[in-house]
């Protein structure tokens, strides 16, 4: 059981800190409403994930990756919209008095937005496909208590994880207007990349397996 819990927390970990349209959207966020509004929406995979484990494992057993290039480009146009959003909140960042002022957005709404963000993209469905799901299910087949040792080490430290980066975002955010104004542009730009790269790839994979 023990080797099950140390894949999950080893897993859970890398995945938290690997750069990621998740992480992007919680740094946009973070510094347009503040780190307790954030938070929620750091645990948004523990929702938008069952669905998606469920799917994963059932789908890709049987039916081919075309899904998966469809929802790159939707997952493409929504992280388009976030994009915008944080660019116009580094915007407001730059012309406010206070640097730490906060939007008063609903915590429901954050909430939300990261289960839309973590939901649409694919990187969730690929890492359970080839990563998670084949470890899980092995442990599960050995004994019930092994896979949930993994799921239960997993999501221990990929929440924590990103609960620790919205508090970090948020100290760096006290340091002044100036870097509150920069780390939104540089959350809008990275949110606009993954955008981009999302739609494109998913284009080119829908064009190719159409050819084929």
């Amino acid at each position: 059981m023990f080797a099950y819990l140390a894949s999950g927390l080893l897993l859970g970990g890398a995945a938290a800190a690997q750069p990621g349209p998740f992480q992007a959207f919680l740094m946009g966020k973070t510094m347009r409403n503040g780190w307790r509004s954030t938070l929620k929406a750091a645990a948004a995979p523990l929702i938008s994930d069952v669905p998606i484990v469920i799917l994963v494992l059932f789908l890709l057993s049987q039916a081919s990756f075309w899904f998966l290039h469809v929802l790159r480009i939707g997952g493409g146009i929504y992280l388009l919209y976030l994009g915008s959003e944080a660019w116009k909140s580094g915007r407001k960042a730059r012309r406010a008095e206070d640097s730490l002022q906060v939007s008063g957005e609903p915590l429901h709404k954050s909430l939300f937005q990261g289960v839309m963000v973590n939901a649409l993209s694919p990187h969730a469905y690929l890492f359970w496909a080839t990563i998670a799901g084949p470890i899980f299910l092995e442990g599960w087949h050995t004994a019930p208590a092994y896979g949930v040792s993994f799921i239960i080490g997993f999501y221990g430290t990929l929440i924590g994880g990103f609960m620790l980066f919205v508090l970090l975002i948020a100290s760096v955010g006290k340091l002044g207007q100036k870097v509150q104004y920069w780390m939104g542009m540089a959350s809008a730009a990275a949110l606009f990349g993954f955008a981009l790269f999302l739609i494109t790839q998913g284009i080119i994979e829908l064009g190719l397996s159409a050819s084929q």
